[in-house]
């Protein structure tokens, strides 16, 4: 494979200006994507085997609202903390906001989302340095490692609407809206986090509008995938080998 490829060690980190305009423009397009959907699609699976679109869209809507003020966030670690008992901590808040948004109709979670979207990604992006350094704990491919509240605020939530807004396109049949600028940049970064997890050579070619070409070390593995498909395949919604099994946290 010859290609004209970036470096992995040069993308960027996603700072909190960026952060603030990813977020903002996932959470509207996740938006705009659920206000598509015909009454019956709500209702289909999903990737995620525990929900159908329905509760996918009341976990996305409890994730925005969640980090959209101080209360917001005191409540979802307070809640989700007596969840998961000895469990996953991420898997008790994800309980917490799906069952806490359960009864909520089609207008009400449309209109919820509406509000939430902007100001999560207003108080994301402002929450002080120290609050930002405070450390938690995840597993990731099994492992238990320790996030900075930063990652998770500037990185994960992000990554986490994106990738359940590709669940509901593969759901419903829906478009996938798709751009270089936006979906391109969420992408090379879990490129560049996977490169960093593995730490081997590849080569790289990523494919549709928010493909690229990417390249760490010399020689390694040459790979050629969707993007997106690549992101389900790290996501762990599809297996993958060799360098592909290992996972990164959306």
């Amino acid at each position: 494979m010859t290609i004209t490829a970036t470096l992995v060690g040069d993308i960027p980190a996603i700072g909190r200006a960026e952060a603030r305009a990813l977020a903002a423009t996932e959470n509207q397009r996740v938006l705009q994507l659920l206000c598509s959907l015909s009454e019956d699609d709500w209702a289909k699976p999903t990737d995620c085997p525990a929900w159908d679109v329905r509760a996918l869209t009341g976990h996305v809507l409890g994730a925005m609202e969640g980090f959209s003020s101080l209360g917001q966030f005191v409540h979802i670690m307070r809640a989700a903390s007596k969840s998961a008992g000895d469990g996953p901590f991420v898997d008790g808040m994800t309980a917490v906001q799906v069952r806490e948004r359960a009864g909520l109709d089609r207008a009400e979670l449309l209109e919820r989302l509406r509000v939430a979207g902007p100001k999560a990604s207003r108080w994301r992006s402002r929450v002080p340095a120290p609050f930002r350094r405070v450390s938690i704990k995840e597993h990731v491919n099994g492992v238990e490692e320790t996030w900075r509240m930063g990652y998770l605020l500037d990185v994960i939530l992000t990554r986490d609407t994106w990738m359940h807004r590709v669940d509901i396109a593969q759901a419903t049949g829906r478009e996938l809206v798709i751009t270089a600028e936006h979906d391109g940049r969420i992408v090379a970064d879990a490129v560049a986090e996977w490169a960093r997890r593995h730490g081997r050579s590849f080569i790289l070619e990523l494919t549709g509008n928010a493909g690229g070409a990417f390249v760490a070390g010399r020689g390694g593995e040459e790979l050629t995938f969707d993007a997106v498909e690549l992101c389900r395949i790290l996501s762990g919604r599809n297996s993958g080998a060799g360098l592909l099994a290992t996972q990164v946290p959306f």
